[in-house]
């Protein structure tokens, strides 16, 4: 098939930060889904459609065919795998069973799937072990590898584990960093003239910097307020969370960050459209991806699919020329 056109699924959707990674390398959507009704609200402002309910509700043969399975899916409930035996009990409760369910219907050249990096660690390894061996029982060649979006030219430290897997014999390889010169840094993202709703209470400020480690470090910097209370800044934002209290990351521990800063720190462009208020759009944000992550794993799927296509119709070019010849293959 031609690589440069290719269907893919976008579950747990989200806002659409997957979605718009693997369409800058020639991806069409032709299904999603969300459960969280105001990301769905922000996904249809942005891509024209309302995505699907509840995965769970959803029947694999209702989706339409596809070549890629996407999906940044929720880590819960894992700590039963390996009490038990046996797959129902393994994966009871996950939201990954509805992902085995689709690939095992559907059976696409190929999926990638994101999660917290300590997915890796979490249950001493047995849950990233029962995921592997799941997938790979379904005749998936896996690959994974914990990426940093600092890395991929966002000022934000968001470690995140990518799983890549092929039913055919693919290799592949993760994408390299992005060269420092070409990252983006905070001059890059931060607004100028914000308005005065952002800005903290004389009280919050001077509390944080009186906690602040380093009281000489160069604006702009972003800090955050660590387990033991200290006010650490950095060059970067850390990781945004859809959680955090409204004042985890402040900007010269003088304000919060616009929506559109958020938008920015996770590599969304700048004509992504907001339309929920701010705390919806904070929660948001800390669900979603960094972009360029998901762009630079993308190219470099496509480019492997591409490269194992090609390899075939050599192989087969070949088969052809030496059976005309009379050899025996």
């Amino acid at each position: 098939m031609d690589w440069n056109h290719f269907r893919f699924i976008d579950l747990f959707a989200g806002i659409g930060g997957i979605r718009l990674g693997f369409e800058s390398v020639g991806g069409e959507c032709v299904f999603s889904s969300e459960f969280d009704e105001d990301a769905c609200m922000t996904y249809e402002a942005n891509f024209g459609e309302h995505p699907a309910g509840d995965i769970t509700k959803i029947e694999a043969k209702d989706i339409p065919d596809f070549d890629i399975l996407l999906g940044g899916f929720p880590c819960q409930a894992f700590s039963i795998i390996g009490k038990k035996e046996g797959f129902d009990n393994e994966t009871c409760g996950t939201l990954f069973f509805e992902i085995e369910r689709i690939l095992k219907e559907k059976r696409p050249k190929a999926f990638m799937l994101e999660n917290v990096k300590n997915l890796v660690a979490h249950d001493k390894g047995n849950t990233f072990k029962v995921i592997n061996e799941h997938l790979e029982a379904l005749g998936y060649h896996v690959y994974a590898k914990v990426l940093n979006a600092l890395d991929f030219g966002v000022p934000q430290k968001r470690e995140r584990i990518i799983i890549v897997g092929f039913l055919d014999n693919v290799i592949f390889k993760f994408p390299d960093p992005v060269p420092e010169e070409k990252r983006k840094t905070l001059l890059d993202i931060l607004e100028t003239n914000v308005d005065k709703k952002y800005y903290v209470r004389d009280q919050i400020r001077e509390s944080r910097l009186e906690r602040l480690k380093d009281k000489n470090y160069p604006k702009p910097y972003i800090s955050h307020e660590n387990m033991a209370g200290s006010i650490t800044p950095h060059p970067y934002s850390s990781a945004l969370r859809a959680g955090a209290s409204a004042n985890y990351i402040l900007i010269n521990d003088e304000r919060r960050p616009t929506e559109r800063e958020m938008l920015r720190i996770q590599g969304f462009p700048d004509e992504y459209k907001i339309v929920v208020k701010y705390g919806k759009m904070k929660k948001q944000c800390g669900n979603s991806v960094a972009v360029p992550v998901i762009k630079a794993v993308a190219r470099e799927m496509i480019n492997a699919l591409d490269g194992y296509e090609q390899m075939l119709n050599i192989n087969n070019v070949n088969e052809k020329t030496e059976k005309k010849r009379g050899i025996a293959i």
